[in-house]
């Protein structure tokens, strides 16, 4: 008889150690740890146990995950509300940059406005072509020299498409010289809601 002949029997018999009570205590399994041998019974109870210390562990990361998302979130908001004011072109843009560091703690920051600064072929292809933002290890065409010379050290970028009515109107970069900052796998949820809310603040005044 193979294994799994057994396993599908018990797993179709679910009544068989009720009818045969004294194999939980017969039967001896190695310690999933090592050392010693212990009953099916004591077996299960430390599968039990384990398995309780692995959910502890998740719920303990989805609280973390949860604190973490409504940190962010607090940011978010504290960013959008500061954009509201009487600010012409120029200041809105140098309060976008002063803020985003100081908020978000992102120390270097490029936002360029297609009527003031009309990008490069490639950068437009680009910001057109992505709908959401796109975090990468590598600058996108020209644009780590819209960084000066900070440029050369950035490891990580964040490029959030600007549009107002349905056409881009320029692009927000986010530079850092972490590595793990801004990375391709990473959730753009909160920075799309930036990106969203500056087409709409940058809409009057292009």
């Amino acid at each position: 008889m193979k294994s799994e002949d057994v396993a599908n029997y018990l797993n179709e018999h679910p009544e068989f150690f009720e009818q045969h009570l004294a194999l939980l205590t017969e039967i001896n399994l190695p310690h999933p740890h090592g050392g010693r041998t212990v009953s099916l019974a004591e077996r299960q109870l430390v599968a039990l146990r384990e398995k309780e210390k692995s959910l502890e562990r998740k719920l303990r990361e989805l609280l973390e995950f949860a604190k973490e998302n409504d940190a962010l979130q607090l940011k978010v908001h504290q960013f959008n509300c500061a954009l509201f004011g009487p600010h012409d072109r120029a200041t809105l843009q140098s309060f976008v940059a002063h803020n985003l560091n100081k908020i978000f703690a992102v120390p270097h920051v490029a936002l360029h406005l297609w009527k003031d600064e009309p990008p490069s072929a490639e950068v437009l292809a680009f910001a057109d072509e992505h709908a959401l933002p796109v975090c990468t290890h590598h600058a996108v065409a020209d644009t780590q020299g819209w960084f000066g010379e900070a440029g050369g050290h950035l490891r990580s970028y964040a490029y959030l498409p600007l549009r107002a009515n349905g056409q881009t109107i320029g692009l927000l970069v986010l530079g850092s010289e972490d590595k793990q900052r801004f990375y391709p796998e990473m959730g753009t949820v909160f920075l799309q809601r930036i990106a969203e809310t500056l087409g709409s603040a940058f809409r009057l005044h292009v």
